[in-house]
């Protein structure tokens, strides 16, 4: 893809290129509907994005026309963007109202429950889109991932060289959380109800003395729940948002077991 690679930086570059270069848009943005070219890949254990992917995208909706998409007698779309079809040959499950984009991508075994999956998003194998949840732009959801009913996974297209919000294997996300702004989740994390991450999200991690602080990263196998901390304002004192890691997933709990569980061991309700 190395030939494509240049060409798509060069447009990006010199607009008057892309009349002629059309097709070469139109062919990369396929790989990524097929999941043979991704916007960020684990490489040696660090996320590298391929920003040229994403600026692929951002060119495909240059190139693309609004056009009226009849799904039904009652349902009618306007839009530039194709929806994903074939299923079936896909090994996905797509429970009536989910909306998957052309242009992102499902692995065998995905659930979509009514929800939504953007272009140049990754869904991994086995991964559970649950009620009215929000798969962004560009997301990277890994293997065996549960987000829960109303999760809002942010989207990132732009600067293209900005890393996309990432859910890494067997994560769970609970219900009605918020995670944007390229924040990454380990590995088998757990977020408890509505914690948001944002880029500048204080992460602390409360089970250690003295506490240990992150910002766009939850560790792998991390226990998150919504908290606050003070700040100075000049009107006063105030409480501001932040996420509290409250201990550690068991390693002795099984997996799907502890996906229910885990937050219930610490006494904090999923």
């Amino acid at each position: 893809m190395s030939n494509h690679k240049e060409i798509i930086n060069k447009i990006w570059e010199d607009r008057s290129l892309l009349e002629s270069n059309k097709h070469i848009v139109l062919e990369v943005v396929d790989l990524i509907d097929k999941g043979t070219l991704r916007v960020a890949e684990l490489t040696h254990e660090e996320w590298i994005v391929n920003d040229w992917a994403k600026k692929a995208i951002l060119l495909y909706f240059g190139i693309m026309q609004l056009k009226y998409m009849p799904i039904s007698d009652d349902i009618t779309f306007y839009d530039k963007i194709p929806l994903k079809k074939d299923f079936d040959k896909m090994g996905v499950r797509s429970v009536p109202l989910a909306v998957a984009r052309y242009g992102s991508f499902m692995e065998k075994g995905v659930v979509l429950m009514p929800s939504y999956v953007n272009i140049g998003a990754y869904v991994g194998e086995g991964t559970m889109v649950d009620t009215w949840a929000t798969v962004g732009s560009c997301a990277q959801i890994g293997k065996h991932v549960h987000l829960s009913g109303g999760v809002g996974i942010g989207g990132v297209l732009e600067p293209p060289q900005a890393a996309p919000v990432i859910i890494e294997d067997g994560a769970f996300i609970g219900s009605r959380c918020i995670v944007v702004e390229g924040v990454r989740i380990g590995k088998e994390a757990v977020l408890g109800a509505n914690v948001v991450l944002t880029a500048s999200t204080k992460i602390i991690d409360v089970s250690q003395n003295p506490p240990v602080s992150y910002k766009g990263f939850v560790p792998s196998r991390s226990v998150v729940i919504p908290g606050s901390i003070p700040k100075e304002f000049p009107g006063g004192t105030y409480y501001v948002p932040c996420a509290l890691i409250i201990g550690k997933r068991s390693e002795s709990t099984d997996l799907k077991t502890s996906l229910n569980n885990a937050l219930r061991d610490f006494g904090v309700s999923v």
